[in-house]
């Protein structure tokens, strides 16, 4: 039916693999530039632009793209700062402007939204906030919202995105001046209604960042002091140099307070971190006794549950420790071959000591090999079951005059 409805309509039948080669590229080369809002102008006098020449089709790829919902025009997305009535009157809006939308007035339009990366970049956000976040939801600022999605227009479309699917929620509070927030879920359910803990949360947040941006401010002043202090005793102006002194000095304690105010604040939001994993704890126990009671489970059964499931536990651990590999002996080899060597040049020193001056030269070099061999026969021993015992012998103090054992003569 859709090759009867293009034959009809004119079109031509090598023009679906076209507009398939163009939409993967289009999508290709902003997922390698790491964007998901483009420019249609950019995108045509740009990225196509070869020697003054550009593909004639980009406008109806464009279209076509955005008809079928691969692309979304900036101005057709819910505005996620307003309410719920305000957000229906937007979606109307983009259903009938998408009605008059025609291929040249696609290439006017200043941004246009690739799903398929807005959708990847939103996994990517929820993805980071679930590694600093151990609740199943999180609440913050609007600023750090936007800087993790690229910037105000990113984070707008990401807002709009998880708006949509019920996972991010915008929320604002007055404290003297307007602060803006954003409640993200980060499973699988939808976000949770605004509570006042939310809001709270988002001014303490607010707060530590306020005092976080503070601390940067004093610390480069307190740098921009100390080099203007330097510079000062270098040139012998010590009166200038004993001003940038000054201004270091309360540098510190200006620091000093707001790290303290900064470790409060730290402090109050991991008690509120706490009391949320306790009553989710909480929560799963009252879950666990109701379904227990429900099912008419006695606490006997499930204390032998417990009990089996402990028992599995350790099972399981033995053979993960059978399993593991046996630790290698490289290195107590080397400390044994140095012991021997040790005990080798202690052999020597001390049998050129003991030596008896009737004896030759002859008889020195004889010894020597004697030693040399019974050294041998000691690492060939090594290898042997009973290397302990050759071991230990060979600990023997170096001067004992007893060194001409049966085994040095059988050397």
């Amino acid at each position: 039916a859709t090759a009867r409805f293009k034959a009809f309509s004119g079109q031509k039948s090598d023009w679906e693999p076209k507009f398939q080669f163009w939409k993967n590229l289009i999508v290709k080369i902003a997922r390698h530039f790491g964007v998901f809002i483009i420019s249609p102008p950019q995108v045509k006098n740009e990225w196509f632009n070869r020697g003054g020449l550009t593909p004639l089709c980009i406008d109806h790829v464009l279209f076509i793209m955005c008809n079928e919902g691969e692309i979304t025009r900036i101005s057709d997305m819910v505005g996620p700062y307003s309410g719920r009535i305000t957000q229906l009157f937007y979606k109307v809006k983009s259903l009938m402007n998408r009605s008059t939308m025609s291929p040249e007035s696609i290439l006017l339009e200043d941004c246009l939204i690739l799903t398929t990366l807005l959708k990847e970049k939103a996994d990517e956000v929820i993805k980071c906030l679930s590694e600093s976040h151990w609740n199943s939801h999180c609440v913050v600022t609007r600023n750090k919202f936007e800087n993790m999605c690229g910037g105000q227009k990113e984070g707008y479309a990401v807002l709009s995105y998880l708006s949509g699917c019920r996972k991010g929620q915008y929320l604002s509070t007055n404290k003297k001046e307007l602060i803006e927030g954003i409640k993200v879920s980060l499973s699988s359910a939808v976000v949770s209604g605004v509570s006042s803990l939310d809001f709270d949360t988002l001014h303490l947040i607010w707060t530590q960042e306020k005092l976080q941006q503070q601390l940067d401010v004093i610390d480069r002043r307190w740098e921009m002091s100390r080099q203007s202090a330097l510079a000062s005793l270098k040139s012998g102006n010590k009166k200038l140099a004993l001003r940038h002194a000054k201004e270091m000095k309360l540098g510190t304690e200006n620091r000093e307070k707001c790290n303290s105010l900064l470790n409060r604040v730290e402090e109050v939001l991991s008690v509120i971190a706490n009391v949320e994993s306790t009553k989710q704890v909480t929560g799963a126990i009252q879950i666990g006794a109701r379904v227990i009671k429900e099912n008419k489970i006695s606490i006997e059964e499930v204390q032998l549950c417990l009990e089996e499931l402990d028992e599995s536990i350790d099972s399981q651990k033995q053979v993960e420790k059978a399993l593991e590999p046996a630790p290698s002996l490289d290195m107590e080899d080397e400390d044994i071959e140095e012991e021997f060597r040790k005990l080798e040049l202690e052999i020597r020193s001390g049998n050129l000591k003991d030596l008896n001056p009737e004896a030759g030269v002859s008889d020195s070099e004889g010894t020597d090999q004697s030693l040399a061999d019974a050294l041998l026969n000691l690492k060939l021993a090594d290898d042997a079951p009973g290397s302990g015992s050759a071991i230990q012998n060979s600990g023997l103090p170096a001067k004992n005059k007893e060194l001409n054992s049966p085994m040095l003569e059988a050397a």
